[in-house]
């Protein structure tokens, strides 16, 4: 079961009870990591454009689908080479506001992987 995701506001998510502040992935297994936004950030400058070095990191061989929360506003989006990586991979991509992607995410089953951000 994945774990549950009780809320998110403007700079944090509660996961299974913990609080995180920076920007969370979620493994096939329920681990749940920091995103590594600097892969993205020394390509673009922001943080907001994925960048294919990042795709590599959030992917998880198995996964056959992958949310992701893309702020309170949604200001994150996958970069041309990052969304072929993706497709290539047999991977279907959701982006959506991170308070619409927490609603996705708990009611989801399956290999599923997630990135939240949780600023803008």
């Amino acid at each position: 079961m994945l774990p549950q995701i009780e809320k998110t506001q403007f700079g944090n998510i509660t996961v299974g009870g913990k609080r995180y502040e920076y920007d969370i992935l979620i493994r096939l297994d329920g681990h749940i990591e920091k995103r590594k936004k600097k892969l993205s950030k020394a390509k673009y400058g922001t943080s907001h454009k994925i960048s294919l070095d990042e795709a590599v990191q959030i992917y998880e061989e198995g996964a056959q689908e992958l949310i992701i929360g893309t702020g309170q506003i949604g200001y994150i989006e996958l970069s041309t080479e990052a969304e072929i990586f993706f497709e290539e991979k047999g991977c279907a991509v959701k982006l959506v506001s991170t308070p619409t992607a927490v609603k996705v995410w708990n009611v989801l089953e399956g290999k599923v992987i997630a990135m939240f951000h949780v600023t803008c």
